[in-house]
């Protein structure tokens, strides 16, 4: 099993994602926790399988996992730091051009 830790900027993107589904979507505040939830159940697989996700930028360490959510979703930059932890970098949706 690895740990999973988010550094300071991912956790600012989930913020981030979170509010701007409040803020757009007719049903705003189920919107945004179903939106978390599905990033949440999504990250669950780097607890076990970080290796499945696609590489990033040729490092193989460092990774890419697309999590799927309604039409679209979010992608999650993320490394695996060593034989135990697993570091999200990063999360942004599927149609945002780069990670912030």
């Amino acid at each position: 099993m690895f740990h999973v830790r988010f550094t300071e900027e991912a956790r600012s993107d989930l913020v981030r994602l979170y509010t701007f589904v409040l803020q757009r979507e007719h049903d705003g505040l189920d919107a945004a926790e179903a939106s978390l939830r599905a990033i949440e159940h999504g990250l669950m697989l780097l607890e076990t399988s970080p290796f499945a996700c696609r590489p990033a930028a040729g490092n193989p360490f460092l990774r890419e996992l697309v999590i799927g959510f309604g039409a679209t979703g979010y992608v999650a930059l993320f490394e695996v730091e060593d034989a135990a932890t697993v570091t999200v970098l990063a999360v942004r949706h599927q149609r945002e051009q780069d990670y912030r």
